[in-house]
C-alpha cells in the first residue's frame, strides 16, 4: 500500500504531488489496466514479438 506522511508545516497540495508521484512510479494504475482487461493469445505474442525486435534493434544500434 502507498502511504504519504505529512512533515510539519507541509503543504497538503505538495504531499498529495508526493503521493501522485510514488503512485505513478509503483505502476498500480498500469498493473490494474492489465488485469482488467483480456488481450487475445495471438495478440500478446505479437506483442511479444515486437517487443523483442525492438530490443534486438535497440541492442545493434549502439554497436554501429
Amino acid at each position: 500500500m502507498i502511504g504519504v506522511t505529512l512533515q510539519t508545516n507541509e503543504n497538503i497540495d505538495r504531499a498529495i504531488r508526493r503521493f501522485k508521484k510514488k503512485y505513478e512510479r509503483s505502476g498500480v494504475l498500469r498493473e490494474f489496466k492489465k488485469r482488467t482487461s483480456y488481450t487475445k493469445p495471438s495478440i500478446e505474442n505479437r506483442l511479444a514479438r515486437a517487443k523483442s525486435a525492438r530490443r534486438y534493434h535497440y541492442a545493434n544500434m549502439e554497436h554501429e
